[in-house]
């Protein structure tokens, strides 16, 4: 039988999870739509992915801003306030199907979005024991990468069932029931918000925080691994069929395969990062793995059995590398930083989203797909340097230089 404690720190995972869910989930359910939108809209794809553009931009500028509010106020009201206005936005373009109305509610959903790094971050870091705490983040992520995953095949069922229009709305509608089942509960989200004083805290010391050497370290590690993902995840088919590696069936196969095992790497990951001391070593040898792979396939163009087992260890390692990497900027931050700290490195994963797709499409365009895998390696090795230079700070470190 759950003691009281433990009943409540499963609750607080269980919920900032399904959360994280709903944010991967929402974040991929239109651009399966896109056909079907391009003839109801009538727009082109260029501006449908100008729509997609609106929301990372939104969630890139009100990231940093949302965790700032996170450290002042508490992460719980703000998170379900985020998880509401996707919902909410997701239910409009399916009221309203108009372009104009569509651009508005992806600004609305992509400032919902901001919220969930900086308050499920927060929350966790609150809630969950030190010893268990790899285990926390590596289910948080488990559960983005799910709500990714989840979110094409079924919006494109619900649409073809019924209406896309129908397939939003009821989407939107299931996101609003579960902020209600977790504002029901939401006592177990509850943190202590970082109420300084003028007095406690020097003029600027939020901005010194965040422009500090490690600090910056770790925003471009989250960079670097966001444009890899980005290289795999949506140019990695279109470059092995171009480049002669494998048919369109293969390389849909192989990508795939990286898909799924990445997140069984999260929750190996999780496993490891509870119980070991050294979480940059672990992130160097995984990113050693992964750039190992991605060179392979550039420079020796292996057969297809050879490409699933060098994609299935790629995705493996990156996923292991998540919860580690969570420990690293968790190991950085000084009490009471959490949401801004955690806000603003993880708006590497949006830069990293805008620098990629036309730095990979240059690169097909040129006719040299080969050259994809050997630059995605090439930032997996840069972003090593990253790692290790980061951890080699310390929080402690980092507090003495900024108090002094």
């Amino acid at each position: 039988m759950h003691n009281p404690s433990t009943t409540v720190l499963n609750k607080a995972i269980a919920l900032v999870s399904t959360g994280h869910f709903f944010s991967h989930f929402y974040m991929l359910l239109l651009p399966p739509l896109f056909p079907i939108l391009h003839d109801e809209f009538g727009v082109s794809f260029t501006q449908l992915g100008f729509a997609v553009t609106v929301y990372s931009l939104t969630t890139a500028l009100t990231q940093m801003p949302v965790g700032y509010l996170v450290d002042r106020y508490g992460a719980r009201w703000i998170l379900l306030g985020g998880l509401v206005a996707e919902s909410l936005a997701i239910i409009l373009i399916g009221l309203y199907p108009d372009y104009r109305v569509l651009l508005w509610m992806m600004a609305l959903s992509g400032l919902g979005n901001a919220v969930f790094h900086p308050c499920d971050y927060t929350i966790l870091n609150a809630r969950v024991p030190a010893q268990r705490i790899g285990q926390a983040f590596s289910i948080h992520t488990f559960s983005g990468l799910l709500g990714s995953a989840v979110a094409a095949p079924l919006v494109v069922y619900l649409a073809a069932w019924s209406h896309w229009y129908t397939a939003l709305i009821s989407c939107g509608l299931a996101g609003l029931l579960v902020t209600a089942i977790m504002a029901w509960n939401s006592q177990a989200l509850s943190t202590e918000p970082a109420r300084q004083t003028p007095e406690s805290k020097p003029r600027g010391y939020a901005v010194q925080l965040l422009i500090s050497a490690p600090i910056l370290l770790a925003l471009l590690f989250f960079v670097g691994l966001a444009m890899f993902g980005n290289a795999i995840t949506k140019f990695g088919i279109a470059a092995l069929e171009i480049g002669g590696q494998a048919d369109l069936k293969s390389a849909t196969l192989v990508i795939t395969v990286y898909l799924f095992t990445a997140p069984a790497g999260v929750l190996i990951g999780g496993w490891v990062a509870d119980r070991i001391e050294r979480h940059a070593r672990f992130v160097i040898a995984c990113l050693a793995a992964v750039a190992g792979c991605a060179l392979g396939v550039a420079l020796l163009s292996p057969a297809t059995p050879v490409l699933i087992l060098l994609f299935a260890i790629s995705g493996l390692c990156s996923g292991c590398v998540s919860p580690s990497r969570d420990m690293m900027i968790r190991a950085l931050t000084p009490a009471g930083q959490s949401g801004k700290v955690f806000g603003f490195v993880s708006t590497g994963f949006n830069i990293g989203g805008i620098l990629a797709p036309p730095l990979f499409g240059f690169i097909l365009d040129r006719g040299e797909p080969s050259q994809l895998f050997l630059v995605a390696g090439l930032l997996s090795l840069a972003t090593i340097l990253t790692v290790y230079l980061t951890g080699q700070s310390s929080r402690q470190r980092l507090t003495e230089s900024l108090s002094g």
